[in-house]
């Protein structure tokens, strides 16, 4: 398993290389996973991505994900560490400090000055707030979140059950080596009051790159007020509107999502 050392917090990390014959000097893809994924759980969309686009990738998993590794007390009062290390639940901000302080290192890591952020559900909220700050090719958002909406937190609270008392537990284990951290960080934070406040509509304002946002319409997790708001806030933004998809527009529709995201980046 590839690693990369974050300020002595090592994440899980693989490199997709770029299909042969492919074009010189084209950014490469960084992928940013969903509130409960991890590299493992993209499955083998990278891959196929990275060949019809004709780019190398870079997945990894954040911290307390897939293989990354662990947060202590995922469930206890949030501390800060001299190492640089956190423990404890989530606070608010969380989405912001992977966007503007972890991403940036890794980026540094990896030698990548302007990389083209392809990022679903809580990945795609980091994308947005990293291309607030800092120079990217372009940005792909899958499903994102700008404000919190009651259907999420409905949908949210439904998967506190299923993990409690129903089957999630199970299939998310195959993707997380400590799957209650990997739930409970996400779940706890997304369900507290601190958090119904959050939005980045007004950030979002600062986006410059070129940007494709992607929204299935059956997406239990958000509603189209995501893409609208999104794109008023972002005049140069593209938006796909996907029926018969839900929160996954990569996994439910592929092909479609694939060729769009394929032609954006080729104009």
């Amino acid at each position: 398993m590839n690693q990369v050392d974050i300020d002595g917090i090592f994440l899980e990390l693989n490199h997709i290389p770029a299909p042969n014959g492919a074009e010189k000097g084209l950014a490469p893809l960084v992928f940013l996973h969903e509130g409960l994924g991890s590299v493992a759980m993209w499955r083998d969309w990278p891959r196929q991505l990275c060949a019809v686009t004709g780019r190398e990738g870079w997945v990894y998993s954040r911290q307390g994900y897939g293989k990354s590794d662990t947060v202590e007390n995922v469930r206890g009062e949030p501390q800060e560490h001299d190492s640089g290390r956190r423990s404890g639940r989530l606070l608010p901000d969380y989405m912001h400090r992977e966007a503007l302080d972890v991403l940036p290192k890794l980026l540094a890591k990896l030698g990548i000055q302007k990389p083209v952020l392809i990022g679903h559900s809580d990945g795609a909220t980091i994308a947005l707030l990293h291309a607030t700050r800092h120079p990217v090719s372009a940005c792909v958002v899958l499903a994102p979140h700008v404000m919190v909406e009651d259907v999420t937190v409905r949908s949210i609270n439904e998967a506190r059950h299923a993990y409690e008392a129903g089957d999630l537990r199970k299939p998310l284990s195959r993707y997380h080596d400590q799957v209650d951290v990997a739930f409970w960080q996400w779940n706890d934070i997304w369900l507290s009051d601190a958090f119904r406040s959050f939005d980045i509509r007004n950030e979002c304002q600062a986006i410059t790159a070129p940007l494709l946002a992607i929204q299935g319409l059956d997406d239990a997790y958000g509603t189209m007020a995501q893409i609208d708001d999104l794109v008023d806030a972002v005049p140069q933004a593209l938006s796909l509107v996907i029926p018969q998809c839900r929160h996954s527009p990569h996994r439910d529709q592929p092909q479609i999502v694939n060729e769009a995201i394929a032609k954006f980046l080729r104009e």
